[in-house]
């Protein structure tokens, strides 16, 4: 696919979504809610990546929601007040189905962060595995100084990552928070001097991950989510259902073999979708 708001590479078996509209700080248009769900579960469905690292291009990571998306929401407001509703309803549930498509992803999802990353991004960010940044960086659960409940998915996952009582200040005032007090939060992982720095950093994490057999890395990251929304015990029988069906040898013995060799194990990839029944 071509995409208007991003940019692929592939380097290995790292996936790099670049957001690539700097002269609008990378705010999200219509086109970005869009492209950029696609673009992750494409990356997915192919089964060949086995980490995403999601970057953008100038001063800032971005601006969260295009003012165009707000215009083309006014208009929507007329009519029957509930059929309004229900449409409305429907709008923000796929808006949100954009930054799910990140915790549904079978591979770890990295976020990178330099300068601003406001309202939607900080949605975008809440949904990502792990978070780097410069130390230029700031943050922003922006909405409420608009007048308006986050809605995307920050109030709902934030309050996982970092005190609640914190959240409720942040989302509450809309103030600007910084990358110290990000990193003593437990909200991005380092800080980096610049991108640059940040971003051979993020590369190196992401290869060690890579690394690594994807159907383990994949198992792992299923349970860590399940484990947060579930008890000790549920997410202890939930593992051992998980490892009856997915426990196999060759990735182990792979991983063994490689380690008295000191070389690197060769794992398979998971496999991509299924298109077709007879596929």
């Amino acid at each position: 696919m071509t995409y208007s708001t991003l940019e692929i590479k592939h380097e290995g078996h790292i996936a790099h979504v670049i957001l690539n509209r700097p002269d609008a700080m990378n705010s999200m248009n219509p086109d970005f809610w869009s492209e950029f769900p696609a673009a992750i579960r494409q990356i997915d469905e192919q089964g060949e990546s086995r980490v995403i690292v999601i970057s953008s291009t100038g001063k800032h990571f971005s601006a969260g929601m295009d003012l165009s998306v707000f215009l083309n929401m006014k208009e929507s407001f007329k009519g029957d007040p509930s059929r309004r509703a229900e449409r409305m309803r429907r709008m923000v549930m796929l808006l949100q189905d954009s930054f799910t498509a990140i915790e549904q992803a079978r591979m770890p999802v990295i976020g990178a962060v330099q300068g601003g990353a406001i309202g939607g991004a900080v949605d975008l960010l809440s949904a990502c595995d792990m978070r780097y940044c410069t130390k230029d960086a700031f943050f922003t659960i922006k909405e409420t100084q608009l007048g308006m409940t986050a809605d995307v998915g920050t109030l709902q996952r934030l309050p996982k990552l970092i005190p609640i009582g914190v959240v409720k200040e942040l989302a509450y005032t809309g103030r600007n928070f910084g990358a110290q007090e990000a990193q003593q939060l437990g909200f991005v992982n380092q800080v980096f001097d610049d991108q640059k720095a940040m971003l051979d950093a993020v590369m190196k994490v992401a290869q060690q991950i890579a690394a690594n057999s994807p159907l383990a890395v994949a198992g792992t990251k299923t349970m860590i989510n399940y484990a947060v929304e579930h008890t000790v015990a549920e997410s202890l029988t939930y593992m051992a259902t998980w490892q009856a069906g997915m426990f196999q040898m060759e990735d182990v013995f792979s991983a063994m073999e490689a380690q008295k060799a000191q070389t690197q194990p060769d794992f398979p990839p998971l496999h991509g979708a299924i298109k077709k029944l007879n596929q």
